[in-house]
This record gives structure tokens, C-alpha cells and sequence, in this order.
């Protein structure tokens, strides 16, 4: 089982996007960081370099909160509000996220540790679309 310990530090990011509605494909690159706040809680950031299809690139930043509680992460937007909750270890889906009409399911893998993968995919009326994010250090 994966501990606060393991994610904690600077961990270099490349996110595939397949958007099936706009028929755009979109790449991300850049960093995700895990800084402590408190005991059992990372605050993690992301910035990077975001372009859809052939358009500009942009930047691109988020955050959340990552509470370890037992064996379970439970994750939170920045803001506090409920986001999903998973147990870092082995190949695993995380809790779905309703978002009005459309949903986010992910699934992890932890298994090529330390490197690991988080794939989005969120569906509903507007929008479609598949994100696959590999984190490396």
C-alpha cells in the first residue's frame, strides 16, 4: 500500500487527451507537485502547457486536496468540496464524480511504480472525452 510518503515531492506529468465531441486530440505536459499541509493531507498542484487540436498553447494549472484516511485517499477540490475517493495500490478504479449530467469514472495504476497513470473518462451530454495522465519523477 502506497503511503503520503510516496507521493510527496515533484513528479514531472503528460496527459493524452481524446476529446470524441470536438474531435480534437490534446496533449499536457508539465508538473504535479504534493506539498504537506498537516499530518495526513497533501495539497497537490499542477502546472504544464496545455494545447487542443492545433489551437494555442495555453496554460494550464489545478489543485486538490489528497487526505489520507485509513487506506483510502479521499480527494478534494481545492475549495473543499467532494471529488472522488481511491486506495493507492495495484490497478484500481476510483469512486465516480457526478458533474451535472456528465460523470468522471478513473481507474489508477500503481502497479509500475513509481511510475503511475490516472485515465479519466468522463461522459454525458456535454462532454466525451478520455485523459490519460502518466506521472514520473
Amino acid at each position: 500500500m502506497l503511503t503520503i510518503d510516496d507521493f510527496e515531492g515533484t513528479w514531472q506529468i503528460s496527459r493524452e487527451i481524446t476529446d470524441r465531441l470536438a474531435g480534437k486530440p490534446g496533449q499536457l505536459t508539465g508538473t504535479a507537485s504534493f506539498a504537506r499541509d498537516g499530518d495526513d493531507v497533501l495539497l497537490y498542484e499542477e502546472r504544464g502547457t496545455l494545447r487542443l487540436g492545433d489551437g494555442p498553447v495555453l496554460e494550464a494549472t489545478r489543485r486538490y486536496r489528497w487526505h489520507f484516511v485509513g487506506d483510502r485517499v479521499e480527494m478534494t477540490f481545492d475549495d473543499g468540496a467532494a471529488f472522488h475517493s481511491f486506495t493507492p495500490h495495484g490497478y484500481v478504479d476510483g469512486t465516480k464524480h457526478p458533474c451535472g449530467d456528465d460523470t468522471y469514472n478513473v481507474r489508477y495504476d500503481f502497479i509500475p511504480w513509481p511510475r503511475w497513470r490516472a485515465v479519466w473518462v468522463v461522459t454525458g451530454p456535454r462532454k466525451d472525452y478520455t485523459s490519460v495522465t502518466e506521472f514520473t519523477r
